[in-house]
């Protein structure tokens, strides 16, 4: 599953048929079935319009995208979350985070062995605690459209947008924090379990927000950018385009 997530994220616009051709030119001996049933347990699904197929929970609401033509100049404007496959030595976890689109500070983070709600409600709960968004942007997964997640936003006042379906481009931020921490961290240190991959996350976020500069920040830290009581920096605004 690892060289299947690190293939993904090379190419997240690859269906499973050329996934399958793909790895297979690489020597190994997988099938479409297979990487398909890999796929789903997962949580991927590749980057493309697409029909809606996918079913949605009970009484679950879907909400508009609002980012569209927005010029996003200052932080706690947007926040963003999204939720990302883990490889460990032996299984695997998920991991979400919420992340300021300025700044690209990583405000929360959570782990879980399963894809339900509640370590994605954490997450939230951690983030609000610190500050309240204007907009909050997710996927139309049944994490995030869950009454306990959409719910909370509603009760902090805050609006909701989700990515439309297939839209590759509707969360770049996260997706491009999702590359970056698994080539400079997941990757690298082939975590044996959940204990060693926490502990190795907490560091490396800490790192990532307060001492990784980025050149899009005019080289500074998602910290010196977000921090309140900021002095204004020369940090261009992001326009999202439609």
């Amino acid at each position: 599953m690892r060289i299947l997530d690190e293939q993904y994220l090379r190419t997240p616009f690859y269906g499973s048929r050329r996934l399958t051709v793909c790895l297979q030119q690489q020597g190994h001996a997988i099938n479409r079935k297979r990487v398909q049933r890999l796929l789903r347990l997962m949580g991927l699904e590749a980057l493309y319009p697409k029909p809606r197929t996918t079913q949605r929970g009970q009484g679950h609401t879907i909400y508009p995208y609002l980012l569209r033509g927005l010029s996003i100049t200052r932080p706690d404007q947007v926040w963003s979350a999204d939720i990302t496959y883990v490889p460990l030595r032996l299984g695997f976890l998920y991991l979400v985070a919420v992340l300021d689109w300025y700044s690209r500070y990583v405000i929360s983070w959570r782990l879980s062995n399963s894809l339900d709600s509640d370590f994605c409600v954490e997450a939230l709960e951690e983030a609000l605690a610190w500050c309240r968004p204007e907009i909050f942007n997710s996927d139309q997964g049944v994490q995030f459209t869950s009454q306990a997640f959409s719910g909370r936003l509603k009760s902090a006042a805050v609006a909701i947008s989700m990515d439309g379906r297939g839209r590759a481009l509707d969360n770049v931020f996260v997706e491009r924090l999702w590359r970056t921490v698994k080539y400079e961290n997941i990757y690298l240190h082939d975590y044996a379990d959940g204990l060693a991959c926490k502990a190795g996350l907490t560091e490396y976020f800490d790192f990532y927000c307060r001492e990784r500069i980025h050149q899009a920040l005019d080289y500074h830290t998602p910290w010196q950018v977000y921090r309140p009581g900021r002095k204004k920096l020369a940090t261009k605004a992001v326009m999202v385009k439609g």
